[in-house]
């Protein structure tokens, strides 16, 4: 069956980094553009940063120049680089696979999570100012 397993997650002060990884079996790994999504307490699942199969990438802008989203097709893996983190990036970070995107009429953006198809069960980040 298909899993999407979650590891890096854990507790950090402003402006340090943690590196999230997702570990996918189950399907054709490399076939499948992939994303993380996060979500605070309180408040929706968003998107944060995906990748596409072409290797092209997306981020939120909340993110952008701090995140960096990475595969490796041939470890089945994917991650998430995180500099310079701040308190309000503290939540559930989630793995995604089979996200979409969609134009705005100015920029890609990563589509709501109810488009993804299948999901990890998340990993805890925190940060702390």
């Amino acid at each position: 069956q298909v899993q999407l397993v979650e590891s890096g997650g854990g507790s950090v002060q402003a402006g340090g980094s943690l590196r999230l990884s997702c570990a996918a079996s189950g399907y054709t790994y490399s076939t499948y553009s992939m994303g993380w999504f996060r979500q605070a307490p309180g408040k929706e699942r968003e998107g944060v940063a995906g990748i596409w199969t072409d290797g092209a990438t997306r981020y939120a802008d909340s993110v952008k120049g701090r995140f960096t989203i990475s595969r490796d097709n041939a470890k089945n893996t994917l991650y998430l680089q995180m500099n310079s983190l701040k308190p309000e990036d503290t939540a559930m970070y989630y793995c995604a696979a089979g996200i979409l995107q969609y134009w705005s009429g100015i920029s890609w953006s990563i589509r709501g999570p109810r488009d993804a198809t299948y999901w990890g069960q998340g990993t805890q980040v925190t940060v702390s100012s």
